[in-house]
């Protein structure tokens, strides 16, 4: 470990952190770009290739295991990485966490069986938990909160390729190449990921304290939420949502979520102190952000099958057919995180913009038969537009709220109930759209296209509530947003970083 790493506070306090160059905070952001690509494009690269992993392998029974496996460590992985980038660094959290990733993708190009494959996606989803938040916490030690909006659209431009590229470039892998090449190409990319990282971080503004990782607490808050993830990826596909294993799951959550509440309460230093969620700008900012990308996810996941069942759209002309929906959240980030730098009541952008995506949903609710394409294209790139303006705001707002050497946690627990509220809206569409088609037991979108296909008419009724569902999902996260308190933006980086010291 280097120098700086083994400094403590009381010599980062004589010693006062001087100010990065433009240069330095590029080649950072850079690194950190390149990182978040890693988990961004392994998260939709892999879609495409899935039936060929299956038929290789010879399993087609546990496929979406593959899925779920790096969803639930990844999930659960987010706010230990948190907490132990404010205990231990940045810079030493950042390396571990692309190092696993890059572990993990080795062994899942290696992988001989499906059981390995499912295995190693956990262990690339150890290391994949961590970087969408760590990233998004270092640029907050880089960049004063009024700087930091016009950083998070760099993020989102990633998301959006990622979206865009990672189908294309499965497709492509599994049919001309081997599938094994969805992972191996991350090892060039977690490489220089990794380089960049090394050198760039080394002068990144300390923030940490001795801290104490409360194991305990860690394995309450895994069992609570690895339950309530598989109730939620299950209900309604694999078990009926009224089913002993699913009620299982569901009690089993409850209780250690009871336990993780208790642990909060009693610890020395629990895993999640409760200053930070009982602070209600981190409160109302994530549930603004729970509600908001909760619904936009699911949105992104049934989409494609009202274009193919409602429209008659092909399943490449329904992938086309969602670019307005992905375009527009960077479109509506680039706004709303350049204007949080030049105006005092940055609030009131995302306000606008949810309230332009709760318009647009309701025009599908009202108006959907009326419309045509390219009318239900234009509301789609409205509402999209209107949710990116949350995106940064509610990050910045989030980050603002907490004391320096809070950073990770909040910014972990963040990223952690915007995971879980996805996979909580995802299983409410899901319910909707299997529940009322009368089908059950479908475990892949493709195949419930093939099965409602002939039912076009009955489906556009279904589909109906499903934007019901999404109005009601914006809603909330407009009425989250409003509720959420407008701190003044903290000054520069460096300042904070003297106060973090202090404080």
């Amino acid at each position: 470990m280097d120098a700086m790493d083994q400094s403590t506070p009381q010599t980062r306090a004589l010693n006062p952190p001087t100010p990065l160059t433009q240069a330095e905070i590029r080649s950072i952001i850079i690194g950190l770009m390149v990182a978040l690509l890693l988990a961004a494009l392994d998260q939709t690269i892999i879609a495409t290739a899935l039936p060929t992993i299956g038929r290789e392998l010879g399993d087609l029974e546990h496929l979406p295991w593959v899925v779920t496996s790096y969803l639930l460590t990844a999930t659960v992985a987010t706010p230990l990485y948190g907490k132990f980038s404010d205990a231990h660094g940045r810079r030493i959290t950042l390396l571990i966490g692309i190092s696993v990733f890059i572990i993990g993708s080795i062994a899942c190009a290696l992988a001989p069986s499906m059981l390995f494959l499912i295995l190693a996606r956990g262990l690339q989803g150890l290391g994949g938990g961590g970087l969408m938040a760590l990233s998004q916490t270092i640029v907050a030690d880089l960049v004063s909160p009024r700087e930091r909006g016009r950083y998070q659209v760099y993020f989102a431009s990633v998301f959006m390729t990622s979206s865009l590229a990672g189908p294309v470039l499965g497709g492509f892998f599994a049919e001309h190449l081997h599938w094994s090449m969805i992972f191996w190409i991350n090892l060039p990319l977690g490489l220089l990921a990794f380089l960049i990282s090394y050198r760039g971080l080394k002068r990144l503004p300390r923030h940490d304290r001795p801290h104490k990782l409360d194991w305990l607490g860690a394995f309450f808050l895994v069992v609570a939420t690895v339950s309530i993830l598989l109730a939620l990826s299950w209900g309604g596909l694999r078990y009926a949502w009224v089913s002993l294993p699913i009620a299982a799951m569901a009690v089993v959550s409850v209780i250690f979520w009871g336990l993780f509440g208790w642990r909060m309460k009693t610890a020395t230093e629990p895993l999640i102190p409760a200053g930070v969620l009982q602070n209600p700008v981190v409160r109302m900012g994530v549930l603004a952000a729970c509600f908001g990308m909760g619904t936009y996810i699911g949105l992104t996941i049934y989409l494609p099958v009202y274009f193919e069942t409602v429209r008659g759209l092909s399943a490449s002309h329904s992938g086309l057919a969602l670019i307005p929906l992905m375009v527009g959240t960077v479109m509506g980030a680039n706004i709303s995180g350049q204007l949080m730098a030049k105006i005092t009541h940055y609030k009131r952008v995302p306000i606008v913009g949810l309230s332009a995506a709760v318009v647009g949903v309701g025009v599908l609710v009202f108006f959907e038969r009326q419309l045509s394409l390219t009318g239900v294209e234009l509301v789609l790139g409205l509402l999209s537009i209107g949710l990116g303006t949350l995106l940064p705001v509610s990050t910045v707002s989030i980050q603002n709220a907490v004391r320096s050497h809070e950073l990770g946690t909040a910014t972990g627990v963040a990223n952690f109930f915007r995971s879980i509220g996805g996979a909580f809206v995802v299983a409410i569409f899901g319910a909707i759209i299997l529940g009322m088609s009368g089908i059950g037991g479908i475990s892949s979108l493709e195949a419930l296209g093939s099965a409602v296909g002939r039912n076009s008419a009955d489906l556009a009724q279904v589909f109906h509530y499903l934007f019901v569902a999404a109005l009601v999902g914006f809603s909330l996260s407009l009425f989250f947003l409003i509720r959420m308190k407008e701190l003044p933006l903290k000054g520069s980086a460096v300042r904070a970083a003297e106060a973090a010291i202090a404080d």
